[in-house]
């Protein structure tokens, strides 16, 4: 997930966002024809990274809530396999750009940033690509990664519900139970990834089928530029969060990080005392 949203920040926001904002300082970019294949990277590392997203939080649904599959199935073996499928899938659903749009760049702030040919913009083959586009990435894995969160968030209330009848039995009611402290917290944590990757990505989804409606002669009000350039903000903001957000919320992870930052001051403690 972190190598993939490297990539998107890389590819997206430097390689692509950064020459449109200093247009005149990176004008020869436009002779330059390289943009289908910068596309076709983009596009597959930004399907990386969503669907990288969808893959950890099944993970987590099975190590949840289904104990049977979880020794088969959380294992770095079967770990290696999935990352590597999404990304050859990824890969391959986007080389279709390479085909559609051309190798020169026009340096504009849209959802496509190579130049189109006319044929192809209005041909409804584009219009279908571009909309199943959309579906893929990143409607379907919303709704995926909604869904286990659901059913996890469902699983861990039902048990939550046992324990706690159990624990009243026994008379440990009153006591502090870390376990219920933990339970809870994955509730927030997956709420918390739901409604993050929703509300970071909707305008722009939004956006592109407006424009492209607009485009095709619909009888719709034109849509701010601010609301477009909010939604690559968002979009490029969303595919941080949630690697950040996973690690973070991991105990093991701050106490790694708190080890790293510990570390030189350590060093230079024991060597103050080794040469007392």
């Amino acid at each position: 997930m972190a190598v993939a949203d490297l990539l998107v920040i890389i590819l997206d926001l430097i390689l692509r966002h950064i020459p449109i904002v200093y247009r005149e300082q990176f004008y020869f970019l436009v002779s330059i024809p390289v943009c289908n294949i910068h596309a076709v990277l983009l596009y597959a590392a930004t399907d990386c990274s969503v669907w990288f997203t969808v893959t950890f939080t099944f993970d987590r649904f099975v190590a949840i809530c289904c104990q049977k599959l979880k020794s088969k199935y959380c294992s770095e073996k079967t770990a290696a396999v999935v990352l590597g499928t999404v990304t050859v899938l990824s890969c391959l659903k986007n080389i279709f750009w390479y085909f559609m749009l051309t190798a020169r760049y026009w340096l504009g702030n849209a959802p496509w940033f190579c130049e189109v040919t006319p044929a192809v913009q209005m041909s409804r083959v584009w219009v279908i690509i571009e909309f199943l586009h959309h579906i893929l990435t990143p409607t379907l894995p919303f709704l995926l990664i909604l869904l286990l969160n659901v059913f996890t968030v469902r699983h861990i209330l039902v048990t939550s519900r046992a324990r706690r009848r159990l624990r009243a039995h026994t008379n440990e009611d009153g006591q502090c139970d870390a376990e219920m402290r933990n339970r809870k917290k994955s509730i927030i944590l997956l709420f918390v990834i739901s409604a993050n990757f929703i509300l970071l990505w909707s305008i722009l989804m939004a956006y592109s089928i407006w424009n492209r409606m607009w485009n095709m002669g619909s009888q719709l009000e034109r849509v701010p530029k601010f609301v477009r350039e909010l939604g690559f903000m968002l979009q490029l903001l969303s595919c941080c969060t949630n690697t950040a957000i996973y690690a973070v919320t991991q105990t093991k992870f701050r106490q790694q990080l708190k080890n790293v930052l510990k570390y030189p001051f350590t060093q230079i403690h024991q060597s103050i005392k080794f040469t007392h």
